[in-house]
């Protein structure tokens, strides 16, 4: 089976930048998927897409240098499987609140006898390689998000179940579960309070965390809190950004139509 770059990474003590999709485009797949990113996740939560727009970005993301990951809608294990029968490398699982349902999410991304994965890796295959089923359970990577009160609560519970590899937090909602305004990388002492423990639960079981930043520096700076996942924005978020810096860099003095030498046609 084709070994999982990932987990190579994590086991070498280095951490990966994590390109991000919200856009349901295999041509916007392909493109994040060439950027250097180490490997970039679909988004079916939040994301505007589907499983079928899904599936033809993860056949883009395949002739890359990208390993193909996805978030699913929720902890629901016929959705998890059909991302991974699909060729995801990778699934993260938003609101996971208890240890029961972090063993529950597990469950569904590994093949019995340790899981109770249903076979049929259409795609899996065609990605992995045809000794895909004896290998798996071992290069799949499985991550949890917390960002819950609930699941703040259960952290310790929740890292220790057998087969997962580690968290993902979820800021925005974490804020929010803690009375705060969602915020990326929030000030608030009780939100950096939370994080750190995060990290540091994670460390303590040998297990890795991940964030979503927003942006590059942003993300530097959780690299440098421990954080092995980063993901700095979505591809909508930096699309507007470039998008924005471009229009500014060709106005030069600001006047747009309307405005002095506005349209010039």
């Amino acid at each position: 089976m084709r070994a999982n770059p990932v987990k190579q990474a994590w086991r070498e003590g280095r951490a990966v930048v994590n390109g991000w999709l919200a856009i349901p485009s295999g041509y916007s797949a392909e493109v994040m998927g060439h950027a250097g990113f180490d490997v970039v996740t679909i988004d079916t939560q939040h994301g505007m897409m589907g499983f079928d727009a899904a599936l033809g970005m993860i056949q883009a993301l395949s002739a890359t240098p990208a390993v193909p990951f996805a978030r699913v809608t929720s902890n629901d294990p016929p959705a998890v499987m059909r991302l991974l029968d699909a060729g995801a490398y990778g699934i993260i699982c938003p609101m996971v609140s208890t240890p029961e349902e972090a063993k529950g999410f597990v469950d569904a991304c590994r093949y019995p006898p340790t899981g109770n994965r249903s076979f049929g890796p259409a795609r899996g295959v065609l990605y992995g390689g045809p000794d895909y089923f004896a290998h798996a359970n071992e290069e799949i990577v499985t991550l949890a998000m917390i960002e819950t009160a609930e699941g703040l609560e259960n952290l310790e519970a929740i890292v220790a179940t057998e087969g997962l590899d580690g968290i993902y937090v979820g800021p925005n909602d974490l804020c929010l579960a803690l009375g705060m305004p969602p915020v990326a990388e929030s000030t608030e002492a009780v939100v950096r309070e939370a994080t750190a423990r995060v990290v540091a639960a994670c460390k303590a079981a040998g297990k890795v965390t991940g964030v979503f930043c927003s942006s590059g520096p942003a993300a530097a700076e959780r690299v440098a809190q421990g954080f092995m996942m980063v993901t700095p924005g979505n591809d909508a978020n930096l699309l507007g950004a470039a998008a924005r810096a471009a229009v500014t860099a060709a106005r030069g003095d600001g006047l747009g139509v309307g405005g002095r030498g506005g349209s010039g046609y």
